[in-house]
C-alpha cells in the first residue's frame, strides 16, 4: 500500500513523479507511477517500446497523446494502453497541470525516469537526444515520422 505523500519522487524537468510500485512487489511484472505535468509540458520524442506495454489513465487535466500521426486530447477518466511497438508521446498543451496514472507491464521503464533524473541532477540538459540515449538502455527507440 502506498499512502497519499508516500513513494519514490521524481523531479523530471517540470514534471513531477511520484514512483508508486516499481516492480518490486510485483516480481517485476508491473510497474506504476503517477505524473504531474505542469502547464505547456513538452512530451519525450516519440518512441515504441519493444518489450513492454504502457497504459495512461488520465486522472485530471488534459494531455494528448500522439500515436503514429494521429493527435488524441485525452481528459479525466481517458485510459489509453501502448502495446509494444506502437510509435506514441504525450504533452500538456494547456495552461493547466494534468494528472496521469501510468502503468509498464513488466515494470522495465521505472529505472528509466530513475535514470533521466539522475541526468538532471548531473546537471545536463534534458536534450531530445539525451532522452532517446537513456530510452535505448530500456527496449525502446526513437520512432520515425508518421509511423
Amino acid at each position: 500500500m502506498v499512502r497519499p505523500g508516500e513513494g519514490e519522487v521524481l523531479a523530471l524537468g517540470s514534471t513531477r513523479m511520484r514512483v508508486l510500485e516499481d516492480g518490486s512487489h510485483t516480481a517485476h511484472r508491473l510497474g506504476v507511477t503517477e505524473s504531474v505535468l505542469a502547464p505547456h509540458t513538452p512530451g519525450p520524442p516519440q518512441h515504441r517500446h519493444t518489450q513492454h506495454d504502457e497504459g495512461f489513465y488520465v486522472v485530471s487535466g488534459t494531455v494528448r497523446f500522439t500515436i503514429g500521426d494521429e493527435e488524441h486530447d485525452a481528459t479525466p477518466g481517458t485510459l489509453v494502453v501502448i502495446p509494444p511497438g506502437a510509435p506514441h508521446t504525450f504533452a500538456n498543451v494547456t495552461g493547466q497541470p494534468a494528472v496521469l496514472l501510468s502503468m509498464f507491464t513488466p515494470d522495465l521503464y521505472v529505472q528509466y525516469f530513475r535514470d533521466l533524473q539522475a541526468l538532471a541532477a548531473e546537471g545536463r540538459a534534458m536534450t531530445p537526444q539525451a532522452h532517446l540515449r537513456t530510452m535505448r538502455r530500456y527496449a525502446t527507440e526513437p520512432a520515425a515520422d508518421g509511423d
